[in-house]
């Protein structure tokens, strides 16, 4: 079976609840009428039964063909009035004479009723079935009895009133008919509204398709309402949209990434692919090559670096990257990377403010958190102004260890602040100043230090920017604190 769409399945979904509905209330209905005209009936019928009976006894005990007669012509009127069909049987239930609905009377010798009704009558003293008694023509006859006893209390004759009661079948059928109808006007009205309530909540997911399809081919600006006034599909749209500006960011974050590293890739190669050439063709003289030779090794540690940088991004992205954790002197290795930085800090005359704080040990792989370390402390040095001020602070803060590491300069700006640790972001300052990297930096970072477990944060205003990130303490550290 082929697919079919939401809207159809919806559409039809409700079609067979509203069908299923309307045929129990109609089932419901037809069932409750017949059982309350037969009910009437039966209550009507009995009345007459009882009114016979009570005439019955008139009959005991006198032999006057006068009173029988008088009895007889009154069963043939209630009879005819009330068109009814009455049988008189004795015990055994042999008929002994019957009235028809058109006030005729007759005798059927040799006819008798079931002996499963003449039981009933003799057990209970009266009957009530929709049946023909064995008798009567009609099996659809609503019929009552009751039996006649005599002064021993000893059964002397059962009189049954039978009716095909066209009026009561005449009500429930046209109660059935305008019933059908009414079901049939408002199914129509129902699916009419069924359709536009499909359709007004399948609208918004043809247009999330739709988008999805140009989303699909490359269109990464289209966007789909998200006031959609249902909550379910209000929240898909979100997430749609959301979808598509981290999508469409990350394209222009990839596409800027390429040309970086483009670039980056390009020039130490010329450089190197340049230098190279002029020793070769001895353009370069023989006293200046080992001059250039560093500067090729320089250019080729720093295509080293970089390569190891996009390594580590994609390790990262894959979560493929091991750390190696193990208790260490978190303090020491800050201001062992403070030294390397000596000749850098003292070529721009910085004011260095240090507040470390003794042997803080902590819990994580030295090799990763030190390039963290470096690297921050590295951009702080890049991006600080000739004479500014760099602070650096290592301390407790309960079971936590504190780096925190600012520098004076302009700062990163309020619109580049969230995306600093973003993947390929470079923001306009790092694109003037820096020339070495490819933005992978502080999203190398800062997944290191959420993998140890720890949290990083940067603040940037009133002409300082300051990165902060908390570790876990190593289990000795706490329990050196506590004792």
């Amino acid at each position: 079976m082929g697919r079919r769409s939401f809207f159809f399945k919806d559409y039809v979904a409700h079609l067979i609840l509203i069908v299923c509905a309307f045929a129990l209330a109609g089932v419901v209905f037809c069932y409750q009428m017949s059982s309350y005209a037969l009910h009437a009936k039966q209550t009507e019928l009995r009345t007459t039964v009882q009114s016979l009976a009570e005439q019955s006894k008139l009959l005991e005990g006198t032999d006057s063909d006068v009173i029988r007669q008088i009895y007889v012509l009154s069963i043939a009127r209630v009879a005819k009035e009330d068109e009814l069909t009455v049988l008189i049987t004795d015990a055994d239930g042999n008929i002994e004479m019957g009235a028809k609905p058109d006030g005729t009377t007759y005798t059927l010798p040799g006819y008798h009723i079931s002996n499963e009704v003449v039981a009933e009558m003799h057990k209970n003293g009266s009957y009530a079935s929709v049946g023909s008694l064995g008798v009567l023509s009609e099996s659809s006859f609503y019929t009552v009895g009751t039996c006649v006893k005599d002064d021993n209390g000893d059964a002397d004759l059962m009189i049954f009133v039978s009716t095909q009661d066209p009026n009561s079948a005449g009500v429930v059928r046209h109660s059935t008919q305008t019933l059908v109808l009414i079901l049939l006007v408002t199914l129509a009205v129902m699916l009419v509204i069924s359709f536009m309530i499909s359709q007004h909540f399948t609208r918004p997911l043809k247009t999330i398709a739709a988008a999805a399809k140009e989303f699909a081919g490359g269109n990464f600006d289209v966007r789909v309402p998200e006031d959609n006034r249902c909550y379910e599909i209000d929240e898909l749209a979100v997430s749609f949209n959301n979808m598509a500006r981290d999508l469409d960011q990350l394209e222009e974050l990839t596409r800027g990434f390429i040309s970086n590293v483009s670039h980056e890739f390009k020039t130490p190669m010329t450089t190197i692919g340049g230098f190279v050439d002029g020793m070769i063709d001895g353009t370069i003289p023989l006293d200046q090559r080992d001059k250039y030779l560093k500067i090729i090794a320089e250019e080729t540690k720093r295509l080293s670096r970089m390569v190891n940088r996009m390594l580590d991004a994609a390790k990262i992205q894959s979560g493929e990257l091991i750390l190696s954790p193990a208790p260490f002197d978190f303090t020491e290795m800050t201001a062992q990377i403070l030294l390397s930085f000596e000749q850098k800090i003292e070529k721009k005359k910085l004011d260095v403010q240090c507040d470390l704080e003794e042997r803080l040990t902590v819990m994580g792989d030295r090799d990763h958190l030190y390039r963290v370390v470096y690297n921050l402390t590295d951009n702080a040095v890049k991006f600080i102004e000739d004479g500014g001020t760099l602070r650096l602070k290592v301390h407790q803060e309960g079971q936590l260890c504190v780096f925190a590491i600012s520098n004076t300069g302009i700062g990163i700006s309020a619109e580049d602040l969230p995306h600093v640790f973003d993947r390929f972001y470079k923001t306009d300052r790092s694109r003037s100043m820096d020339k070495t990297g490819a933005g992978l930096g502080l999203y190398i970072v800062k997944n290191i230090i959420n993998l140890h477990g720890g949290e990083i944060s940067v603040r940037s205003g009133g002409g300082e920017t300051e990165f902060e990130f908390t570790l876990p303490l190593a289990p000795e550290q706490n329990r050196q604190n506590n004792t």
